[in-house]
């Protein structure tokens, strides 16, 4: 069996996943972060992606956006603005988000809050992405 390391992702509607892992590849702030077992003490921002856990060889899809990552003790708890395990994304509520987000962007008035849509955006094509690759 393979070395394994604690991983908690948390946000604040709860506890989305505890479970012994063998490696993560997180969305960070300045591009993708993998964490193995024994894992030097770290912290890092996470930023709008997916994250990839691979567990008894099979990898979980888990869309976040923002947060942080804290590493220590063998240990890995990611605590997210927002985190979707991938089995429970509705892929056509997403597909939608993606769809007022683009319109929102293309309308050009002033009215509209450029980075709320842009966010809004890259959090639905997270989403889409992390679905979509359900196995």
């Amino acid at each position: 069996m393979a070395s394994t390391f604690t991983l908690n992702v948390v946000s604040p509607e709860g506890n989305v996943l505890k479970e012994d892992v063998e490696f993560i590849v997180l969305p960070g702030g300045a591009g993708e972060l993998g964490i193995l077992p024994n894992h030097a003490p770290l912290i890092a921002g996470l930023d709008v992606g997916v994250a990839r856990i691979t567990s008894n060889g099979t990898v979980k899809r888990v869309a976040v956006a923002g947060g942080f990552v804290e590493v220590a003790d063998n240990s890995a708890t990611i605590l997210a603005d927002t985190a979707e395990l991938s089995e429970t994304i509705d892929l056509q509520r997403a597909i939608a988000a993606k769809e007022r987000a683009t319109k929102r962007l293309s309308s050009q008035t002033s009215e509209i809050d450029v980075k709320r849509a842009e966010y809004a955006l890259r959090k639905a094509l997270a989403r889409i992405s992390a679905s979509e690759n359900k196995k």
